[in-house]
């Protein structure tokens, strides 16, 4: 467990440009106080004692704001950042080296009984506010999109984004795993719309241009010599 909390504040430093030093960061990081509440209570909660790991698990919600319940499987070097509103649900299991964001949910859908919470790979970040809700699969080295509500499986290397998540990039690594800028789809979508119809503009005035041309000739051909009869 120490070795865990070790690794748990490597991961801030790692993954938190802003952190200066680990008496500020062991002291002051209510993520990292919430993720160490909860390797406490998921070893009650493994050995029966259901009561007292939900009692550590409500006053870590109480004193940092995010909900761990101690039935979750978390990795290694979890980092979340600031935090407040994270729910991560019973059957959740996280992967190492996984970043979540302020407001991100790993619930259920409602319907599911005994496995009913995601499955978060390696290496996955997932942006603030979003939602993933079910007893899927997020694939490693994915990115899921602020504010994104994630319904369905997601492959590994995947990036989406959207209400309900669509997949926009696929197959690829990220270059940088903080970076939050995700391509948008409905704008991409209207990017192309307006180049198409760029296009289209484009052809109808050529169109309308030879047309007035082939007018203009038909007239001109149409026209008599005027000349004095003999």
């Amino acid at each position: 467990m120490f070795k865990s909390f070790k690794s748990d504040i490597q991961a801030v430093f790692e993954n938190d440009p802003a952190a200066r030093g680990w008496f500020e960061v062991v002291f002051t990081y209510s993520g990292l106080h919430a993720i160490w509440n909860h390797r406490i209570a998921h070893k009650f909660y493994q050995k029966g004692w259901y009561t007292v790991a939900r009692i550590i698990s409500q006053a870590s919600r109480f004193f940092t704001g995010i909900e761990i319940h101690p039935g979750a499987v978390i990795g290694e070097r979890l980092f979340i950042d600031h935090g407040m509103g994270v729910v991560i649900g019973e059957t959740c299991v996280i992967g190492d080296d996984v970043v979540l964001y302020q407001g991100v949910t790993l619930g259920g859908s409602g319907k599911e009984k005994g496995k009913r919470h995601p499955t978060i790979g390696n290496n996955v970040v997932i942006g603030s506010g979003a939602k993933v809700l079910g007893s899927f699969k997020v694939g490693d080295q994915s990115n899921i999109g602020a504010n994104s509500v994630v319904l369905q499986e997601v492959p590994p290397n995947t990036t989406v984004v959207g209400i309900p998540g669509k997949v926009v990039k696929q197959g690829g690594k990220r270059t940088d795993r903080l970076n939050q800028e995700l391509p948008d789809p409905i704008i991409e979508a209207l990017q192309s719309m307006n180049r198409e119809i760029d296009r289209l503009r484009t052809q109808v005035l050529d169109l309308r241009s030879r047309l007035e041309e082939q007018e203009s000739e038909a007239k001109e051909a149409a026209k008599v010599p005027s000349g004095h009869s003999e």
